[in-house]
């Protein structure tokens, strides 16, 4: 559990999260469900107390186990080229502070996230209770392996940068499905890469210049 004190909602968060979306949409974001969903989710609530007041900066900010919550801007960018449907069941590996999977929870029938930090997912878990998202399944696992139990999966989301592209996430895709991932060096700027499932084909698309903390294979042992 968190040890970071209750906090009273914030009369400003408002104008705080009204600016945002209209940084969102100057930038070009502006798929409507995307940004519905980013409205109803307080993002205030999956950052560390420190750093409330720059809940609404597009900006990524520091969570537990060393590890990072992305701009609003890549989340926002990264969920709307899922193309998701309120049919869908995603996999999302990385569940890191819960926001993405809050996200995704809004625009999808249920979401599987996979986290190799238990202490993340308990925390994530106790701020979708709070916020009474209950379509979300957390798992602690090696998100580098994907999840065959549940597989196939309509949507596949990675929060964290791979070397090469994610031939065993791919696989875990139904035909037609769609994976989103940051390829590429973990000390330099990756490219975000949108994976198109078709039969035994897969077309890829450039999604643009991103950074992500890497994909480590494994469960963390000691968080």
């Amino acid at each position: 559990m968190s040890d970071e004190p209750v906090v009273e909602p914030d009369p400003e968060a408002r104008i705080r999260l009204a600016s945002l979306i209209l940084r969102l949409r100057e930038l070009g974001l502006s798929d409507r469900k995307v940004l519905g969903a980013i409205e109803t989710v307080p993002r205030e609530a999956f950052v560390p107390y420190v750093y409330r007041e720059d809940a609404y900066l597009d900006r990524a900010l520091p969570i537990e186990c060393g590890q990072t919550i992305s701009a609003p801007s890549v989340v926002a960018m990264m969920t709307a080229a899922l193309e998701l449907e309120p049919r869908h069941h995603v996999l999302e590996i990385g569940t890191g502070s819960g926001y993405q999977a809050a996200i995704l929870a809004r625009l999808s029938r249920r979401v599987t996230t996979l986290e190799r930090y238990r202490t993340l997912l308990e925390l994530a878990q106790t701020r979708w209770d709070l916020l009474g998202i209950t379509n979300i399944a957390g798992i602690v696992a090696d998100g580098s392996k994907g999840w065959q139990t549940q597989a196939p999966f309509d949507r596949i989301l990675v929060t964290a940068a791979a070397a090469v592209a994610p031939a065993k996430l791919v696989a875990q895709l139904v035909d037609g499905g769609i994976l989103v991932a940051p390829v590429g060096p973990v000390d330099a700027v990756q490219r975000l890469t949108l994976f198109r499932k078709e039969g035994t084909r897969v077309d890829t698309r450039d999604l643009g210049a991103v950074r992500f903390v890497p994909l480590i294979e494994g469960i963390a042992r000691n968080l």
